[in-house]
């Protein structure tokens, strides 16, 4: 299997079916899906639902309900908030019934604004200055085994930066836009820089909210990455996002601490 996911027949377009692969277990589990790859199948799948409409994507807000199996589920696209410059498209995602995923994406209108074009931060280094970097050596699963990353030498406990790839397909045998597939990267933030060891300590994140000032392109994607730990069970992980061409946008994500045992 070449894919993190493979659709399966239905008889009406919506709400479509999906089977999770092998590649999108762990890391907190391995009969667990890493929510990485979901993220850029709903964009995909959003995609194909509105069809060339002109629009792009300028947010994306993920509430993450609870733990998706790797198995079967249904993936509902609606739009919320139809319009020619903006449109609000609304996607769930359930399993047996259960709600276990909702994402809503504002598209919009793209125009050439070059002439005021400003205030973004520095580019990362290039994916090639940094050194590989063994993900697997801190969690487990098919997702981060599918991944290939790279990390800056100087990164510590809660700060760093890295570099993201993959070689498979969001769905096998459907060719995905650039940014559902880079977007199908973006939920690894949360492990590239742990502030403490997930042997010991448990620190999901609930959601993942992205902002793009510019539309990324390209494979690699880039993480600018700080979390941050406070003292009464709740943490987050912000990104600096990059293409190869320099800073697309940002993300955060909320975390809730416990200790594993």
């Amino acid at each position: 299997m070449t894919a993190y996911f493979t659709r399966l027949p239905h008889p009406d377009d919506q709400p479509a079916r999906f089977r999770a692969t092998e590649h999108t277990s762990g890391a907190w589990a391995e009969t667990e899906q890493h929510i990485a790859p979901m993220v850029g199948l709903l964009v995909h799948e959003v995609e194909r639902v509105v069809g060339d409409d002109g629009k792009v994507l300028g947010r994306l807000s993920m509430d993450i309900f609870g733990v998706i199996e790797v198995d079967d589920f249904e993936v509902a696209v609606e739009v919320v908030r139809p319009g020619r410059t903006i449109a609000l498209v609304e996607a769930t995602v359930t399993r047996n019934g259960r709600t276990v995923v909702v994402a809503r994406l504002w598209r919009l209108q793209p125009r050439d604004t070059s002439p005021v074009a400003g205030g973004a931060p520095a580019a990362l280094p290039a994916p090639d200055s940094m050194p590989a970097w063994d993900m697997p050596g801190v969690w487990p699963g098919g997702f981060i085994r599918s991944v290939e990353v790279r990390r800056s030498p100087d990164a510590r406990p809660g700060r760093g930066q890295a570099w993201l790839r993959t070689d498979l397909d969001l769905v096998e045998g459907e060719k995905a836009s650039e940014i559902a597939r880079w977007a199908g990267l973006l939920d690894a933030a949360n492990g590239i820089v742990v502030r403490e060891s997930p042997d010991t300590w448990l620190f999901p994140n609930v959601d993942l909210t992205l902002h793009l000032h510019r539309q990324p392109a390209g494979e690699w994607v880039g993480l600018d990455t700080t979390v941050v730990f406070g003292d009464d069970g709740l943490g987050v992980t912000e990104s600096v996002l990059h293409d190869a061409d320099g800073p697309v946008g940002r993300m955060a994500q909320v975390l809730t601490l416990r200790p594993r045992g």
